[in-house]
């Protein structure tokens, strides 16, 4: 579910000056089994939606939040569409792949569980130039998450990061409108702060958003105090 890596490499690429006790983690990276974007065999994409993980196949939950701290970067594996399938998804979903990663806050209570307000976001970043790779981008400004946060995927028009064939404990949600859930075409991606959807599809036929989320949790104090450090 969150695999840490080597803080020096990791600041140094990000720019960022190396912190005490700061240690990164890559939320999502270990899921399981290995897997790669369908496209082009089985060719299959996500467009107009905001989902995340639900089970990863190693735990439940890969993309929640448990301490607060900041989220630097994230990563997206793409597949390689033809110039068929490119076309297929470009007249359904516009003509730039595109995608960005999302914070999410969800309802507390059993009646509020589904519903997801967008609390912040990434820039958009275009796709096409990485098919067949796996490139991550780095934010200018790292977005600041609390515990309970979900950290999500939005895809605001399509992107070919969608693996599948998977064992069904690999799940995930959506913000498509329950009942609706097969309507592909519908406009559900999450892109106004405050926004609020009830994420209404549940999907569990073993498939696997591809991408990981690069965060540094703020460091625990040690003197007793209990208090945030400043930021």
């Amino acid at each position: 579910m969150r695999r840490s890596l080597p803080i020096l490499v990791v600041l140094a690429v990000l720019g960022l000056a190396p912190a005490a006790n700061a240690r990164v983690v890559e939320l999502g990276a270990d899921a399981v089994p290995a897997a790669k974007p369908s496209c082009p065999e089985n060719c299959q994409g996500l467009g107009f939606v905001t989902g995340y993980m639900g089970n990863n196949g190693r735990a439940s939950n890969p993309m929640l939040v448990r301490r607060a701290g900041k989220i630097v970067a994230f990563t997206i594996a793409l597949g390689k569409p033809d110039a068929e399938q490119v076309e297929f998804f470009e007249n359904l979903y516009g003509e730039t792949p595109s995608a960005r990663l999302s914070i999410l806050r969800k309802g507390k209570t059993r009646k509020t569980r589904l519903t997801h307000r967008l609390v912040a976001q990434s820039p958009v970043f275009r796709l096409e130039r990485y098919f067949g790779s796996s490139p991550t981008f780095a934010f200018d400004d790292p977005i600041k998450v609390s515990k309970g946060n979900i950290v999500a995927l939005t895809v605001p028009t399509w992107a070919p990061a969608f693996a599948v064939g998977l064992p069904r404990n690999n799940w995930w949600r959506s913000s498509r409108r329950k009942g609706r859930c097969d309507n592909v075409s519908q406009q559900a991606a999450q892109q106004m702060i405050g926004d609020i959807k009830t994420f209404g599809c549940t999907y569990k036929e073993g498939a696997r958003l591809m991408y990981t989320a690069t965060y540094i949790p703020d460091p625990r104090p040690t003197d007793g105090s209990g208090k945030k450090p400043n930021r």
